[in-house]
């Protein structure tokens, strides 16, 4: 009966998860000192061609050469990713997200994990 209940209660638990996490409520989890930090690289065309290189070394695998997502990864020019902060992005890629397969990247120096933010404001929206 107990086991019953419980895969009854995971059964409805799990799927609001995880439509949480794609929904971009993960944003929620981002302590504020984090979220106000601001890009020190924005805007400058060396961090942009530096991200270039470490999004297709670190991050084109599961998110693809064009950001636009593969394998059931999201897009990274989705509006939800657009809309979010530097520093809302810059706390995922050091902590990643281990429940949906994001790894953290916390050892990628800070500096590199800045240029791939840099990098990913320069592209189109999903849609173009």
């Amino acid at each position: 009966m107990r086991r019953t209940l419980l895969a009854c209660t995971l059964a409805l638990i799990v799927p609001g998860l995880l439509f949480a996490e794609a929904d971009g409520k993960w944003l929620r989890r981002v302590p504020d000192q984090d979220r106000a930090r601001v890009n020190p690289l924005a805007g400058q065309p060396e961090a942009v061609a530096a991200g270039q290189n470490l999004f297709a070394e670190n991050c084109a695998k599961c998110h693809g050469k064009d950001a636009n997502g593969l394998h059931n990864r999201p897009s990274l020019r989705s509006e939800r990713i657009r809309n979010a902060k530097d520093g809302e992005l810059a706390w995922m890629l050091k902590n990643g997200n281990q429940f949906k397969g994001m790894p953290p990247w916390v050892s990628l120096p800070e500096q590199q994990r800045w240029q791939i933010i840099t990098y990913l404001r320069t592209l189109p929206p999903q849609n173009q």
